[in-house]
């Protein structure tokens, strides 16, 4: 998972500051936070609970009794607290494009 983080760190600072040419850190903050906050909400909603809690593709025979989809309780928490953890995120990854870019 760290390689994955790595990577996904690497391709954001990218995509904000050569793609989008950003220069100042107010502007890579806003895109920064915006990218994670949408990416945040839609892994939650649309994979977790729409698209795993929908699909019989998640289904493994012999486990069809067990609940496999968190709650809309346990996601909506989830994803709030990450709401937090991206806001700061978002600091870390707008600084990394002004000190590079």
């Amino acid at each position: 998972m760290t390689a994955f983080y790595l990577v996904m760190l690497t391709v954001l600072v990218l995509i904000i500051g050569l793609w989008n040419s950003v220069s100042d850190f107010g502007t890579a903050y806003l895109q920064a936070v915006l990218f994670l906050e949408v990416m945040n909400w839609y892994d939650g909603i649309v994979i977790d609970r729409l698209w795993v809690g929908h699909s019989k593709l998640w289904i493994i025979k012999g486990t069809e009794d067990i609940p496999y989809v968190k709650t809309w309780k346990q996601v909506l928490k989830k994803r709030l607290v990450l709401t937090l953890v991206w806001i700061a995120g978002g600091a870390v990854i707008a600084g990394l494009v002004v000190l590079i870019f």
